[in-house]
């Protein structure tokens, strides 16, 4: 049985970990994207460290946790968002304009909002976390 959304059961077990206050969590399967998401998590200052483990199956990532996250959640479908509407989704995801970010898949990768903005560019939503 192959699972149907790699990301979201990435973000559920890492919301998860730390709800109970883990200080790592192990994340199997992995993908780029799951990746890329980390990433942006990291630059934002909500994870610390985390490693890849290639392990010629599909991979798994250890992910140093630093407390900082109430929740992170894939949106599915993956819907377009127009640079106009940026404000509406900000605000109807986000608990406050002062924190949290939406991740967006754009054709600058994958990046947060706020960088989205920046560029004045669209894209496809993949996930929030505050």
């Amino acid at each position: 049985m192959s699972k149907v959304n790699l990301l979201a059961d990435a973000l559920k077990t890492i919301s998860n970990a730390e709800r109970s206050g883990k200080k790592q969590v192990l994340i199997r399967p992995c993908s780029k994207i799951i990746i890329k998401f980390l990433q942006v998590m990291q630059s934002n200052g909500y994870v610390d460290k985390f490693t890849f483990i290639d392990d010629n199956r599909s991979g798994k990532i250890v992910v140093n946790l630093l407390g900082r996250i109430n929740k992170c959640r894939a949106i599915s479908p993956r819907y377009d968002i127009k640079i106009s509407d940026s404000e509406k989704w900000i605000s109807n995801i986000l608990p406050s304009r002062q924190f949290g970010i939406i991740v967006l898949s754009t054709s600058y990768g994958i990046i947060g909002h706020k960088e989205a903005f920046l560029k004045k560019t669209g894209g496809k939503i993949l996930g929030f976390f505050y």
